[in-house]
């Protein structure tokens, strides 16, 4: 038998001062049964904080095509590929040449992968946003992560606050260059 995707749902307070950007967000996320719980929390901090009109959830994983958050404009148009994880220099060069900008979001070690990356083609490599978060923040976070649970989510001055159940965390957002 199969298994299928576990259902979380997300009451997200989103304030980013940086941006401007205050919401509450009521989120339903799916959870492919490959996924950590980490990658999750990851995509979920992802779309917080590119937060703005036609932002959406792919199917991630389960869709190798796609990034793991998508940006359209109100004619459908994709306007940002958001990727989660440590992506290919292929995925990277195509989806920013079809939305014409692109970022990565992770929560793993992005050392090697960006030693690795720079020698590739990549379309305007150099205006690509990398975002590492910091790996063991991210894994006690999700480790507090129920299916249903009340987060929130405060940037300011390049530092993203982060509470989930009793828990309060600091990441720093510390941004990487490709190019």
């Amino acid at each position: 038998m199969a298994l299928t995707a576990t259902i979380y749902q997300l009451t997200v307070e989103l304030s980013h001062v940086d941006r401007g950007v205050y919401e509450t967000l009521d989120l339903r996320i799916a959870r492919h049964p490959s996924e950590s719980g980490e990658y999750m929390l990851a995509r979920v901090l992802a779309y917080c904080l590119e937060y703005r009109e036609g932002i959406a959830f792919t199917e991630g994983v389960s869709s190798g095509d796609e990034p793991a958050v998508v940006v359209r404009d109100l004619t459908g148009r994709l306007t940002a590929w958001i990727e989660v994880g440590l992506p290919a220099a292929d995925r990277l060069h195509r989806g920013h040449k079809l939305a014409g900008r692109a970022a990565v979001y992770t929560h793993r070690d992005v050392r090697q992968w960006l030693a690795q990356i720079r020698g590739e083609r990549i379309h305007r490599a150099d205006a690509i946003v990398v975002v590492a978060f910091d790996p063991a923040t991210i894994e006690a976070a999700a480790a507090r992560l129920e299916r249903r649970a009340a987060l929130t989510v405060s940037v300011m001055d390049a530092a993203l606050y982060l509470g989930v159940a009793d828990g309060q965390w600091t990441l720093p957002l510390t941004t990487h260059a490709l190019a």
